[in-house]
C-alpha cells in the first residue's frame, strides 16, 4: 500500500505542478459563461430583441415575488448575455461571478428548488472565480485590477 501512496503523491504532485490556477480559471469561466449565455439566446430573437414566449415563462413558471415578470424577463436575460461576456474576457470577473451567483441562488430558492445538484454545480464554477478572480489569463490581471502573481 505504500507504493501505491508514492505513486499517487508523485502524480498529484506532476499535475498540481503541470495545471497551472489560470488554466482552471480559464476552464470555469469559459464553462459557467457557456451555461448562463446559452440559457439567455433561448430567450431573445435576434441579438437582445426578447421573445413574447420570454414574458409568459417569467409570469407562469419563473414568476418571483415581488419582482412583476416584464422586469425579471429583461434583468434575467440581459444578466445572461451581459455577465457571461465579463467572463469570457476576464473583465471584472469576481463581480460578474458574484451576479451569477446571485442569480443561482434565486433561481434555486424560487423557481427550480429540486435543481440543486445543478445550481450545486454551478457554483463550484463560479465560487473559485469570486475567490480567486479570472487568473493571469484574464483583462483583470492585464489592466492591473487583479494583485500580480
Amino acid at each position: 500500500m505504500t507504493t501505491l501512496a508514492h505513486h499517487y503523491r508523485e502524480a498529484s504532485a506532476w499535475l498540481a505542478g503541470h495545471i497551472s490556477e489560470s488554466l482552471l480559471l480559464l476552464v470555469a469561466r469559459l464553462g459557467i459563461a457557456s451555461i448562463f449565455f446559452l440559457s439567455g439566446r433561448t430567450k431573445v430573437e435576434g441579438v437582445l430583441t426578447i421573445m413574447p414566449s420570454t414574458y409568459e415563462l417569467f409570469r407562469s413558471d419563473y414568476a418571483l415575488p415581488l419582482v412583476p415578470p416584464e422586469i425579471a424577463a429583461h434583468a434575467a436575460t440581459y444578466s445572461e448575455h451581459f455577465f457571461p461576456v465579463l467572463l469570457v474576457l476576464g473583465l471584472f470577473t469576481r463581480p460578474g461571478a458574484a451576479a451569477l451567483l446571485g442569480m443561482t441562488l434565486v433561481i434555486e430558492i424560487f423557481v427550480y428548488p429540486d435543481a440543486w445538484p445543478t445550481h450545486l454545480s454551478w457554483a463550484g464554477l463560479l465560487l473559485p472565480l469570486i475567490a480567486r478572480g479570472g487568473g493571469v489569463w484574464s483583462l483583470d490581471h492585464l489592466f492591473g485590477f487583479e494583485m500580480r502573481k
